[in-house]
């Protein structure tokens, strides 16, 4: 269907159905489920895929980090059938329902796993250039955090870049987003105080997902 037949109630609905999905807490409940407790009483307190990995479970935290990821991408697919514009609300909502969740007083993950699925979603060479952003930076410079803020600085200009106007906005949404809920490790990176990969202190301050 094309982009001009999606009505105005499509486009909320994609917004509601996409916050919803998203801010279902996979992380949480896996840990739960398997007898792990609460997530957030351990390591950073994220209920993202880096802070269920701390639980000691390998499988568990791959299983959050591909529930987290498909959160987006199957809210920007599904209301992408609706048309690009109600496929982009679709996805950048369900990254604001992962980061600010209702069911958890708003205190949700970062994001960078539903972004990444939002974005390959909605534009995979895009997604596909952000993932190498990450890599590269974290070979580096061996911060995660860092590494995840250049990936999602580039959004806008990939996804612009590679794409149009529309998806050039989305990526500056998805960016902010983001750039919101990475504030505490930005503060250590200005004061030079940011663990790196591997290091001791790295488990409570790394870019949970």
């Amino acid at each position: 269907m094309a982009e001009a037949d999606a009505a105005p109630a499509i486009l909320v609905l994609a917004v509601a159905a996409g916050y919803l999905l998203g801010s279902v807490p996979f992380g949480l409940l896996l840990t739960r489920m398997a007898g792990l407790g609460d997530i957030r009483s351990i390591g950073s307190g994220n209920i993202g895929a880096t802070n269920v990995l701390r639980t000691g479970s390998k499988p568990l935290a791959l299983a959050t980090l591909v529930l987290d990821g498909s959160k987006g991408a199957v809210a920007a697919l599904v209301f992408g059938h609706w048309g690009t514009l109600a496929g982009l609300l679709a996805g950048v909502a369900a990254v604001l329902g992962h980061n600010f969740p209702v069911w958890l007083k708003f205190k949700g993950g970062k994001g960078v796993a539903t972004t990444l699925g939002t974005t390959l979603a909605l534009a995979w060479p895009a997604g596909l250039a952000a993932c190498g952003i990450w890599l590269a930076m974290a070979a580096v410079f061996r911060i995660s955090s860092l590494a995840a803020l250049a990936a999602l600085a580039a959004l806008p200009f990939l996804m612009g870049g590679l794409v149009g106007l529309q998806h050039a906005v989305a990526g500056l949404a998805l960016a902010v987003l983001g750039f919101v809920r990475h504030r505490d490790n930005i503060r250590r990176l200005l004061a030079g105080t940011e663990p790196r990969i591997g290091s001791a202190s790295a488990g409570a301050h790394a870019a949970d997902r």
